[in-house]
């Protein structure tokens, strides 16, 4: 995929050895469609493949990073080329289901988590639900003050969102916390929480995340990936994937049940719930 194809992101070169992909569904708040998971992936193999790149930074127009899933998305799967080993996407039943989540949510994460070079998420405003795994496939995380991060989808009648790494980004007490109430974590809770690298003011997000690209882009780019590589193994070696995979099954358990019970893949109140809240926030 070209640049002159993008229709949800850009592509930009704003200093020596850094690439930066920006979000730019500003009208939406950044949510994610099925085009804009390609074209990020797209994206970030164009700046994997060039020599000249050392760090990618993932950032985002608009007042906020990103809403989540674009749940009105109905584009098929056959109109991109997929990148995963999962077929069957137009299977009935929970099999053709499973298999679009594997490929553009699951698949697609793991894919993004393991970039060989580092990736910086450049975050304000509110992050929420699958925008997280968004920031969480990166490798540092820069948020201004005013960020939020919240996944509020146990209201459909689901575990949470499909790259589910809470318990790994936040701990176990705040991650159950964190989905059983749906509530937001602030910035500042986050980097408390070991989430977040640094919180800066929403002026200098920009000038203080190139700033850090451009240390870490001053290393060299083999010594860049034998230690993102050495960090994302030891993760591994805790279970990171294993546990990542059984929380996929139990989304599509609760897609299932929901199926059953509503004859609809997630539990129609959960929207009601989620804008009542967001409303009193």
């Amino acid at each position: 995929m070209a640049e002159r194809d993008f229709e949800t992101i850009r592509y930009e070169t704003p200093a020596p050895g850094i690439a930066r992909v920006v979000l730019a569904r500003v009208e939406q708040r950044n949510a994610q469609d099925r085009r804009m998971t390609y074209e990020l992936n797209a994206a970030f193999d164009r700046a994997a493949h060039d020599d000249a790149v050392k760090v990618i930074v993932l950032a985002a127009d608009g007042p906020h990073f990103s809403s989540g899933h674009d749940l009105r998305d109905r584009a098929k799967l056959g109109e991109f080329e997929t990148v995963g080993t999962w077929g069957g996407f137009e299977l009935p039943g929970a099999e053709g289901y499973m298999a679009v989540e594997h490929e553009i949510y699951l698949g697609m994460c793991w894919r993004w988590r393991n970039l060989p070079k580092p990736t910086i998420a450049q975050v304000h405003g509110k992050t929420i639900a699958g925008g997280l795994m968004l920031v969480w496939v990166c490798d540092l995380v820069i948020a201004s003050e005013d960020a939020t991060f919240s996944d509020p989808v146990v209201a459909f009648g689901v575990n949470g969102v499909e790259y589910f790494a809470h318990p790994w980004e936040v701990g176990v007490r705040k991650a159950k916390e964190m989905l059983f109430t749906g509530q937001a974590i602030s910035a500042a809770e986050a980097h408390r929480l070991g989430m977040v690298n640094h919180v800066v003011p929403r002026a200098q997000l920009e000038s203080f995340t190139l700033e850090l690209a451009g240390r870490i882009a001053s290393r060299p780019s083999m010594g860049l990936k034998l230690a993102k590589q050495s960090v994302n193994q030891a993760q591994d070696a805790q279970g990171f994937w294993t546990a990542l995979q059984a929380a996929m099954s139990l989304q599509q358990l609760g897609h299932s049940n929901n199926q059953q019970v509503h004859g609809m893949l997630v539990d129609p109140r959960g929207a009601e719930v989620i804008r009542r809240e967001a409303k009193g926030s």
